[in-house]
């Protein structure tokens, strides 16, 4: 069975109140339960907080015995170095993701300080985004 570990950074537990215009209005919890029933052969494990410290935590724990990391650090993606170092300081591999297309959106938000350390990044797909990051991580990793 395969473990992935899901993250989500700041502001990202309001999702379904949130925005809806550019979030949609499902709740995170609702949606792991439709990846848990897509993906019977994963364990999810899911992680969620507005602060940077434990974020890079979560990373740490997770980044050497799960087969992958689902992360979306929200705005942390265009501040945190320190994000960045974690991420390349483990070996399990990254996929950022991001539910709206962040480079129709405001110009601050086109720079991520994240993509060079990760495997992969995925956005403007709304919440379908993270399917489609578990899809590239059980590619990675069947390809070794």
């Amino acid at each position: 069975m395969k473990k992935i570990q899901v993250i989500n950074g700041p502001n990202l537990n309001l999702l379904g109140v949130r925005e809806p215009s550019v979030y949609g209005n499902t709740p995170f919890e609702r949606y792991l339960e439709s990846l848990q029933k897509i993906y019977p052969q994963c364990k999810f494990a899911y992680y969620q907080s507005n602060i940077e410290g434990e974020l890079i935590q979560k990373i740490h724990e997770t980044g050497f015995s799960f087969d992958g990391i689902v992360l979306n650090a929200g705005a942390y993606t265009h501040t945190s170095i320190a994000l960045h170092d974690a991420i390349k300081a483990v070996t399990t591999p990254v996929v950022e993701v991001h539910i709206s297309n962040v480079y129709t959106r405001e110009p601050f938000r086109h720079k991520s300080l994240l993509s060079a350390a990760c495997k992969g990044l995925i956005a403007g797909f709304g919440m379908d985004s993270y399917r489609l990051a578990v899809e590239a991580l059980l590619t990675v990793n069947n390809e070794g």
